[in-house]
């Protein structure tokens, strides 16, 4: 009998501990939706949103993926859930193309590959979308992504955009990224090559659209602590 009551105690306790920690974790979340605003850089509107890569609304949406590897955004953990996932989402939203695009060796995703879609009207926010490789899982190095904001921009300049979205899809994936550091890695990319564009037009060598804004993307759970790299990316941007 002592050993039952031991039980039903100790069960009480992990099921106190679980709807604590359930709770915590409601707490930290940020509704879908949320934007913000972070600051500027170059007269370009730095904006936080809590969105999926399919639902967000711009000229451009740009989206990272890895080299495939069997049901990789679906495996639950490490990809995050369906319900957060924002690869799932978008695969959904492009009815599956996204995974046989990929399982078919049509975008490999190397590191810093890039293919360019234009789905059916209504499919998704963006009337484009743009998949950056990032190369292997496993040899991920969060310094990458600003080699990969680089990309982005040029190649939304390229497409006349003025505003475009960036996913970087890691959590989605299943890699445990530094969040804040990948969040600022990003911005001080993008806004590196924009500068360089910026030059060459000013040397008459291009010409584009000048951006109005960037939208860059975090799921319910790290957008306070995108915002965070981000901030510190702008203020290093400007000094």
């Amino acid at each position: 009998m002592k050993t039952i009551k031991r039980f039903k105690n100790f069960a009480t306790i992990i099921a106190l501990l679980l709807v604590f920690s359930t709770s915590f974790a409601q707490d930290k979340m940020t509704a879908i939706g949320t934007s913000k605003i972070w600051g500027t850089v170059e007269s370009v509107a730095v904006e936080g949103l809590v969105q999926g890569p399919s639902a967000t609304k711009s000229e451009l949406q740009v989206a990272c993926v890895f080299e495939y590897t069997e049901g990789d955004i679906f495996n639950s953990p490490p990809a995050l859930p369906a319900q957060l996932n924002g690869l799932v989402h978008l695969d959904d939203a492009l009815n599956h193309q996204l995974t046989e695009l990929r399982k078919a060796g049509k975008f490999n995703g190397h590191a810093l590959e890039t293919v360019l879609l234009t789905p059916a009207k209504g499919l998704l926010g963006a009337p484009k979308l743009l998949l950056i490789g990032l190369g292997d899982r496993n040899k991920f190095n969060a310094e990458l992504m600003k080699q990969v904001g680089s990309v982005a921009t040029r190649e939304a300049l390229r497409l006349g955009v003025t505003h475009f979205a960036f996913a970087s899809d890691l959590k989605d994936a299943g890699i445990d990224s530094p969040t804040a550091k990948v969040a600022g890695y990003v911005t001080e990319g993008i806004f590196e090559a924009y500068r360089s564009e910026l030059w060459l037009r000013s040397q008459d060598l291009a010409h584009f659209k000048p951006l109005k804004k960037i939208t860059l993307l975090a799921g319910p759970a790290f957008f306070e602590v995108a915002g965070q790299g981000i901030n510190e990316a702008i203020n290093n941007l400007k000094k």
